[in-house]
């Protein structure tokens, strides 16, 4: 059994939840996993996607990192936002909002996003919070721009009309129903390698069919239309690019595009075999990744602060 079911289905249980205002009001739901003092990550779930997306690698880090996941708006726990909150601006703003609650000012942290929420750290680079509180950063499986256009989930030749059948496809309304063997034989095929596990799979479906579908359409529009080029090249923080090779809604085309114009890049790791899912498909190899980051840049600082902060308390006493 895959480590993301390994030790039981329940999801990791966070030692606190709370709400996050963002500036135009949306609430945002947030997990705070592991001990207050540990090193800290941040994860950005993708589209249609919520925390249990993360579940494999908060398990393994809380033990010894502070781990914070929170909700895209739409998803999960986090609201549905009011007209005109479904927008590359609100992910950027949600995303320094939940910085802004969960780190204290200066402290530094790994932020991960998969996808969307690659998307998220992409659109939020050049703000404030983001600079302030971002010591590295992982994006896996995601793309900057062209992504209706790139996407390979149609057996068709890329041109004109695959892109435009694929667009319509992200904004499809028809609601995914219920999770049965061909709705995952479905998903597998669009989001994940051929070689993937069942029980990752399901655990893929359960999640996806859970998004609710006016966020699912409305993100859909969004992603249709994204160009986030210039955020990648405001990203001036260490960052490194995972993706997996059979990849079809962000092929590695993707990855390397973006890895080539990263102004601090670590360089891109290639999954052989896997899908979109990389979390869920390779977690032990994103678990890695986040935990090579926050090693080097983080940790250290982190026992800094610890030591400061303790012959601080020793002076006083």
């Amino acid at each position: 059994m895959s480590r993301l079911l390994h030790r039981d289905t329940v999801p990791p249980v966070p030692a606190a939840e709370l709400t996050v205002r963002s500036a135009d009001g949306s609430r945002i739901h947030v997990e705070l996993h592991g001990p207050e003092d540990a090193p800290a990550v941040v994860l950005a779930h993708g589209w249609t996607c919520n925390t249990r997306f993360w579940d494999a690698q908060i398990r393994d880090l809380a033990a010894d990192h502070r781990v914070i996941a929170y909700d895209q708006r739409g998803h999960g726990l986090t609201p549905e936002p009011g007209p005109g909150g479904y927008s590359t601006n609100a992910l950027a703003d949600d995303l320094e909002a939940v910085l802004a609650a969960t780190l204290a000012p200066g402290r530094r942290a790994v932020l991960a996003g998969h996808s969307m929420g690659g998307m998220t750290v992409m659109a939020a680079a050049a703000r404030p919070g983001l600079r302030e509180h971002a010591a590295a950063v992982l994006l896996c499986s995601t793309g900057s721009t062209r992504l209706a256009a790139e996407a390979r989930v149609l057996p068709l030749r890329a041109g004109a009309l695959r892109t435009r059948i694929t667009t319509a496809v992200l904004g499809a309304k028809a609601p995914l129903g219920p999770v049965n063997p061909v709705s995952r034989k479905i998903l597998k095929y669009a989001t994940m390698g051929a070689g993937s596990a069942p029980d990752r799979v399901d655990a893929c479906a359960r999640i996806v069919h859970a998004c609710p579908r006016r966020a699912r359409v409305e993100w859909g529009h969004v992603l249709a239309e994204l160009d986030l080029a210039a955020g990648v090249r405001e990203l001036r923080v260490p960052t490194a690019v995972i993706a997996g090779t059979d990849d079809r809604l962000t092929p590695p085309v993707h990855a390397r595009a973006i890895a080539a114009a990263l102004p601090v890049g670590l360089g891109l790791t290639e999954l052989a075999g896997m899908g979109h899912m990389t979390p869920v498909e390779a977690p032990e190899a994103v678990t890695a990744k986040i935990r090579e980051l926050v090693t080097r840049y983080v940790a250290a600082g982190t026992a800094a602060e610890r030591k400061a902060a303790t012959a601080e308390k020793e002076d006083v006493a």
